[in-house]
């Protein structure tokens, strides 16, 4: 590694990252296309519990720039980056910036919520999460409109994480795209980055804690009570 071109981001990571926009993205398709893309949604939302319970995990395990300890920063860090911003002049931040890294947590707190309340909601009509035999009708339907108010929250904060990004890109020359695709970031020293060894180990804990949380998963599906349909 040289000091204009460091591994910051790790294999794992880059993938999950790619594999949430894609299920977040096609959860939002899919509900807009209606009742006939239902399973489909389904499967997008279950995809989605599945990443973010591994990035959630790996934010604990993962490498050094992947865990929340790196990244997660009190108020006057958070208020010291605004002002920096501000002023057109922010650090030079391996990993996640301390208000990036508040907008990390942020969407994986709202994914989480949504992904899960959409096991047990339902559509009024005649589709519900493959979760709703464990709750009765009136708690399905408390969630249902959760699981609504939030699918607005996260369209708004995404499109915040889009037009930081292009911010970032427009205004203050820094790209963050590339970085997440490749891996690499220009500009720092050897000592920033993470280490280059061991990935095939990173590989194996990585798939091995996405196979744990989607067979967990696919156990409470298998195992679910039958929904009795709602009607019209």
């Amino acid at each position: 590694m040289t000091p204009e071109r460091t591994l910051v981001w790790d294999l794992p990571l880059r993938l999950c990252h790619a594999a949430l926009a894609a299920s977040v993205t096609g959860s939002f398709v899919t509900h807009w296309l209606g009742a006939g893309a239902f399973r489909w949604h389904e499967l997008c939302g279950c995809t989605t519990l599945v990443l973010v319970a591994f990035r959630i995990a790996w934010g604990c395990v993962g490498p050094r720039h992947a865990r929340f300890a790196d990244f997660v920063r009190g108020p006057r860090a958070v208020l010291g980056h605004a002002r920096a911003l501000a002023r057109r002049a922010p650090p030079v931040v391996a990993g996640h910036n301390p208000l990036g890294g508040w907008m990390v947590l942020a969407l994986l707190a709202l994914l989480l919520a949504q992904a899960t309340s959409g096991l047990v909601a339902n559509d009024a009509v005649v589709d519900a999460g493959p979760l709703y035999g464990y709750v009765s009708a009136a708690q399905s339907n408390a969630v249902s409109w959760l699981h609504r108010l939030l699918s607005n929250w996260i369209l708004a904060a995404v499109c915040l994480h889009v037009v930081a990004v292009l911010a970032y890109r427009v205004v203050l020359r820094s790209d963050l795209v590339g970085p997440m695709l490749t891996g690499f970031k220009d500009g720092l020293a050897p000592a920033a980055g993470i280490e280059r060894s061991g990935r095939g180990q990173q590989l194996v804990l990585a798939a091995t804690l996405l196979a744990a949380f989607a067979a967990l998963l696919g156990w409470l599906l298998v195992s679910a009570p039958a929904f009795v349909l709602i009607p019209s």
